[in-house]
């Protein structure tokens, strides 16, 4: 990891920051108190950030890539929650909130690059400016609505129903997600997955 300021790439990072779905908000004055606080990793494919269980946990502005939130069973079943990308969030804020251990990992789809800061620096940080707490606590409500919404989705459709509904929801990651992680949120073969995606291009063309 490498502190924002000290970073060789420090400007273009500062413009991501500035595009961010949470942090757009913030004035020039805030967004340099709060660059104090961040750090910059580079992670590879597959790079776990937070593991299921931990309590030492930090909230992530996604800069560049793909982060995955995962759940795994006692018997090492594994469920992919949600998918982050350029300008996205992702946290474990609510269980820090609740003092418990984090619900899920997060880990890198694709190589990746983070701005991450402990979540106790991150919550004083909210606490001093209420516009931006308030934001983003609607954001991380936001975020459990729509993993509800598809887990709930996983049980109601079939399989092309749910590839429809992907496609109607979140068009830009079809392509960018490689075929077997959207297979696996999807609870599809990939072979299902390519069949679907080609029948639907037929369609539409």
């Amino acid at each position: 990891m490498t502190a924002l300021d000290k970073h060789p790439e420090k400007n273009l990072i500062r413009l991501q920051l500035s595009q961010n779905s949470v942090l757009k908000s913030l004035d020039p004055a805030s967004m340099a108190e709060l660059e104090r606080y961040l750090e910059i990793s580079d992670l590879k494919k597959s790079e776990i950030l937070l593991h299921q269980g931990d309590h030492q946990m930090e909230q992530y502005f996604v800069l560049d890539g793909i982060l995955k939130r995962i759940v795994s069973s006692a018997d090492a079943k594994e469920m992919i929650l949600r998918f982050a990308i350029e300008r996205d969030i992702e946290t474990s804020y609510a269980a820090w909130r609740l003092k418990t251990a984090a619900p899920y990992s997060i880990a890198s789809v694709t190589k990746a690059r983070v701005a991450r800061m402990p979540l106790k620096k991150w919550a004083e940080f909210l606490d001093a400016h209420k516009p931006l707490k308030e934001s983003f606590e609607f954001e991380v409500m936001r975020l459990m609505s729509e993993i509800m919404a598809h887990t709930i989705t996983l049980h109601m459709l079939d399989a092309p129903g749910r590839v429809e509904r992907f496609l109607r929801k979140y068009e830009d990651l079809f392509e960018l997600l490689p075929k077997k992680e959207l297979a696996a949120y999807l609870n599809l073969s990939p072979e299902t997955l390519s069949r679907l995606k080609t029948k639907h291009k037929e369609l539409f063309v």
